[in-house]
């Protein structure tokens, strides 16, 4: 039998590989998680001024298996320390127990911690990372302890309100949702470039309130009262 017969027979026999979707149909998508309440999150992980557990799920570990670092502050950061807690919702308004939270600020100063802030006039904070991450509870709330940040400059010689950015993740979400936390009473709101960006009706989704002694600040991943996010 030559080459080209033997080549002739193969390519008209039916497949019969895994590639043939009459054996297999359509692949099915792709989803992320549950696991980041073992792999990501750590001791600590959502204390950004202290040495505790916050960040973790020790519900969740055996005693045995909850061998996690804990993080180690070099020191006690400069400025306003503050708790940052709120519930993740889904559509229906019912909470989210399997998300995943992470923060990312400048320090009191106004500077982040990061190669990019080239600004001299402000000094880094040598205690202060400005990076966070959290699960939620088995109640599907986060919780963070933090530096209230200062301002940061924006477009032209504009400066932003005081804020932080938040990034959701969890099971079903193949990108990380991207938005921000302001402060109710926060310098330069009414000015931010970034909020002048969101229809009136709906900057209250970016905005956390005073409650029980800390910042609260609800994200609705769908619904009526859905957070703006952010396309990146």
């Amino acid at each position: 039998m030559t080459v080209e017969v033997a080549l002739e027979q193969r390519e008209s026999a039916p497949r019969q590989d895994n590639q043939d979707p009459a054996l297999f149909g359509q692949t099915p998508s792709q989803t992320v998680g549950p696991f980041f309440h073992y792999g990501l999150p750590w001791k600590g992980g959502a204390d950004l001024v202290g040495k505790s557990d916050m960040g973790a799920r020790p519900d969740l570990f055996g005693e045995e298996h909850y061998l996690l670092n804990l993080s180690a502050p070099s020191g006690t950061p400069t400025g306003e320390v503050i708790e940052i807690a709120g519930h993740v919702y889904d559509a229906a308004g019912e909470p989210i127990v399997d998300a995943m939270i992470e923060i990312w600020q400048a320090n009191a100063a106004g500077r982040y911690a990061s190669a990019d802030d080239i600004r001299a006039d402000v000094a880094i904070d040598p205690h202060f990372v400005g990076f966070g991450r959290a699960s939620v509870d088995a109640d599907g709330v986060y919780r963070f302890r933090t530096i209230r940040p200062g301002r940061v400059p924006g477009p032209g010689d504009t400066f932003q309100a005081p804020h932080i950015a938040v990034s959701v993740m969890g099971r079903g979400i193949l990108k990380r949702l991207a938005t921000r936390l302001y402060f109710g009473d926060g310098e330069g709101n009414d000015s931010d470039p970034v909020l002048a960006l969101i229809p009136p009706e709906r900057r209250d989704t970016l905005i956390a309130h005073r409650r029980d002694g800390r910042w609260w600040f609800d994200i609705h991943l769908q619904g009526e009262n859905e957070t703006v996010f952010f396309d990146l």
